[in-house]
C-alpha cells in the first residue's frame, strides 16, 4: 500500500503523521451506530481508525489502484464498503435512509476543493457533519467575518447552511509529498433545522456571487442589472455599502426580496 505514489492528476497529499492521525480522529470521535463517508481515503491513515471507532464505514476513491489494496488491508476490521468513484458526482444521501444522516470525513485535494465543498452542501440535509482538511487559506476564508479581507463568496455560501469551526493547523510535513502550504482541520455542522429560508436558492447564490466578483464596487454597481437600488433599500441596506460589510443574513434577505418581486413581477 504505502508503495503507491501520489498522482498529480488527483491532487494527492498522502497524510502520514501518526499525531495528526491521533489528532483528526479524536476530533472527529467515531462510534458505533454513526453513519461515516470517508472521502479519498487514500492509503488509509485514517481509515483504520473510523473503521475501528464506527465499526462500518463508506469511503469513496477515485483511484481505482489504491481500491484493492484498501480493502485487502482493512477489510478484515469491520464493514468496510469501497466506492470506485468521482465525490463530485456521488449520490451521499443515496447511502442513508431519509430519516438518518451521516458523518463526512475526508482530506480533500486542493484543486477541486472549492466545488466538493459546494457539492456537499448542495447535500447538507444528509449530513449530520463535515470533518474537512483544506488549505489553510480556503478554511480561513470559509470561517471570516464580516469586514474581514478573507470574508467572500464562500464564507456567505457556507455559513448560510452551516456552523464553522476551523480546528487546529496541519504543518506540510503530515503529508506525503508535502503540500507547499499549510492545511487546516474544518468542522462544519449543518444547520437543523436551517438557520436561513432561502425562496430562490439559485438567485441566492447568483447575488452573492455578483455581489463579490468586484469587491471594491458598491452593491449599487456590483448588482447593476440584476438588483436595482429601491430593492436594495427596501431589503433595509444602503446602495453604497460594499459586499464585505453585509452578513450573511443580509444577503439572505437581500435575495428574498428580490426573489419576492420577481414572484410579484410574474403574477
Amino acid at each position: 500500500m504505502s508503495e503507491h505514489r501520489a498522482r498529480k492528476r488527483f491532487g494527492q497529499n498522502f497524510l502520514h503523521d501518526p499525531g495528526t492521525i491521533r489528532r483528526i480522529l479524536g476530533a472527529v470521535d467515531p462510534r458505533p451506530g454513526q453513519h461515516l463517508v470517508e472521502i479519498g481515503p487514500g492509503r488509509g491513515a485514517l481509515t483504520e481508525g473510523l473503521l475501528e471507532g464506527a465499526g462500518a464505514l463508506d469511503v469513496i476513491e477515485l483511484d481505482r489502484d489504491l481500491v484493492g489494496p484498501l480493502q485487502q488491508r482493512l477489510g478484515g476490521s469491520g464493514d468496510l464498503r469501497v466506492h470506485n468513484a468521482d465525490a463530485l458526482h456521488f449520490d451521499l444521501c443515496g447511502l442513508v435512509s431519509p430519516d438518518q444522516r451521516l458523518r463526512l470525513v475526508g482530506n480533500l485535494p486542493y484543486n477541486i476543493s472549492t466545488p466538493l465543498l459546494f457539492r456537499f452542501l448542495d447535500q447538507s440535509g444528509c449530513i449530520a457533519d463535515l470533518h474537512l482538511m483544506l488549505q489553510k487559506e480556503v478554511v480561513d476564508r470559509i470561517c471570516a467575518d464580516p469586514g474581514n479581507k478573507t470574508y467572500g463568496r464562500l464564507s456567505v455560501m457556507v455559513q448560510t447552511v452551516c456552523s464553522t469551526q476551523r480546528l487546529f493547523v496541519i504543518g506540510p510535513g503530515a503529508f506525503s509529498p508535502a503540500p507547499k502550504v499549510d492545511s487546516a482541520m474544518l468542522r462544519l455542522t449543518p444547520d437543523d433545522p436551517p438557520r436561513y429560508r432561502l425562496r430562490d436558492t439559485a438567485l441566492h447564490a447568483r447575488v452573492v456571487a455578483a455581489a463579490f466578483s468586484q469587491r471594491r464596487k458598491t452593491l449599487r454597481n456590483s448588482l447593476s442589472g440584476l438588483i436595482d437600488p429601491q430593492l436594495i433599500r427596501a431589503a433595509g441596506l444602503d446602495p453604497a455599502a460594499r459586499a464585505e460589510q453585509l452578513g450573511v443574513d443580509d444577503f439572505v434577505s437581500l435575495a428574498n426580496h428580490a426573489a419576492a418581486q420577481g414572484t410579484r413581477e410574474r403574477l
